[in-house]
């Protein structure tokens, strides 16, 4: 099956349209023109520079390769911590060390075992996937987190209520955390659902596109959203119990 290039013709074609999108929005005045253009400069430029960076990196040894998995994992908790509304503790390291547990461990189980990559750290494979799995599953972290500080806050007087009949910090939160925990997994669930029915995949179409057998796309497909999901849920628990955590003192008082 042939593969077919995207010429630079094709991107400024692309590129044609997004303006023409540009001047629709200007001309029902919905002000949204200068943000489409900076989108779509900080797309273009972001890209290119990211082809030039996997160029040297698929080039790299284990311990490098390893880094910049690290320096993914890193980005993508201080991304979270950004994104959390709420600021009640100081969670981000809580958060990265769950997130390096669930994160690093997956993408070595999927690249070493599930792919049988050979070399196991082979930069090609471990940085793509890593990226998926990461980048999936972050956003459930920020729901949860930001929705179990949310709780804590909204429902302060219960919680502080049951500290005071006696109960420890985790079990004056279970049920908080538990609704946090839901609500960051029902994206994912959601997506799930649809998937080859409402959806396609994009690993799944880039695969096909570049002229693998579709059997072969839908496999890795199915194996990447399994691991999405077993990460998108340890990453969530871990990162949700040990922020818990830090919302009481040695003393089961709430920390605000």
């Amino acid at each position: 099956m042939d593969s077919y290039d995207i010429s630079y013709t094709s991107l400024a074609l692309c590129l044609a349209l997004v303006a023409a999108a540009g001047a629709a929005t200007v001309a029902l005045r919905l002000g949204l023109a200068r943000d489409m253009a900076w989108s779509t400069f900080r797309l273009c430029a972001q890209l290119a520079v990211l082809a030039l960076v996997l160029k040297a990196v698929f080039n790299f040894r284990a311990p490098w390769v390893l880094a910049v998995l690290l320096f993914m994992v890193a980005f993508a908790a201080w991304t979270i911590r950004g994104r959390v509304k709420e600021r009640a503790v100081a969670f981000f390291w809580p958060l990265l060390a769950s997130m390096v547990v669930t994160y690093v461990a997956l993408t070595l189980l999927t690249t070493a075992v599930l792919v049988g990559a050979h070399p196991w750290w082979s930069p090609r494979y471990l940085i793509p996937l890593a990226g998926m799995i990461i980048g999936n599953s972050m956003n459930a972290i920020a729901v949860a987190l930001d929705r179990l500080f949310a709780g804590l806050r909204q429902r302060r007087r219960e919680v502080e209520t049951l500290l005071a009949l006696g109960a420890t910090g985790p079990e004056a939160a279970q049920e908080l955390v538990r609704d946090a925990v839901r609500a960051g997994l029902l994206p994912t669930l959601s997506t799930m659902l649809t998937v080859g029915v409402v959806s396609l995949p994009g690993m799944m179409t880039g695969q096909i596109l570049a002229g693998a057998d579709p059997a072969l796309a839908i496999r890795y497909q199915i194996m990447i959203y399994l691991v999405i999901l077993v990460s998108t849920a340890t990453g969530a628990m871990l990162a949700t119990l040990l922020a818990a955590r830090r919302c009481f003192t040695a003393a089961a008082q709430l920390r605000w």
